[in-house]
């Protein structure tokens, strides 16, 4: 199934859940859950937290579908939009993190690392990688240390020795040029 098509059953289910239909949602939730899941795990690194992460999204969906607008984007990248806040907002509140000793975080691995094997995972004929490979590599880098582990601006600058403003503008204009090329 095509990311189009994929995208045009989510953005109908959407608008049926928005309609208070309740097998809308299960619908939904069986086309996204897994690739939502996916990507609260990698920004979490806990299953269980990765699993509340998606949960919370689900029932932001039931309340908040009709505020969806085609005009404005994806329905996937809606969903996936709304799961990466919630779990940085998870990240964030820090109440259920555990705090380990510095050996054992470098045990742990290098998130960057993990960004360029996401990268490198995306199949050679998809289109998020014929358009990410267009960027200049600071801009990519950027985005998918962002979207994929899930630094705020300020990690990523400090990874890519850059000034936060200057990191902002690389994902607002390497976002702007993804939409361009995607569509």
């Amino acid at each position: 199934m095509t990311v189009e098509l994929q995208d045009d059953d989510c953005a109908r289910l959407l608008e049926r859940v928005a309609a208070g239909e309740r097998s809308a949602l299960g619908g939904l939730f069986k086309l996204e859950a897994g690739r939502l899941l996916a990507i609260a795990r990698r920004i979490v690194r806990r299953p269980e937290l990765a699993e509340e992460v998606v949960q919370d999204a689900f029932v932001n969906v039931w309340q908040k579908a009709g505020l969806f607008d085609r005009s404005r984007g994806s329905a996937r990248g809606w969903l996936a939009t709304m799961v990466r806040n919630r779990a940085l907002n998870l990240m964030r509140d820090g109440s259920r993190i555990e705090y380990h000793e510095a050996d054992t975080l470098t045990e742990l691995g290098d998130r960057e690392l993990d960004a360029q094997r996401a990268y490198d995972a995306l199949p050679e004929a998809s289109d998020l990688r014929r358009c990410l490979s267009q960027l200049e590599p600071a801009r990519r880098r950027s985005i998918v240390l962002a979207y994929v582990v899930g630094f705020s601006h300020g990690e990523i600058a400090a990874q890519l020795k850059a000034p936060v403003g200057t990191v902002k503008a690389w994902i607002r204009r390497g976002m702007i040029s993804l939409q361009e090329c995607m569509s």
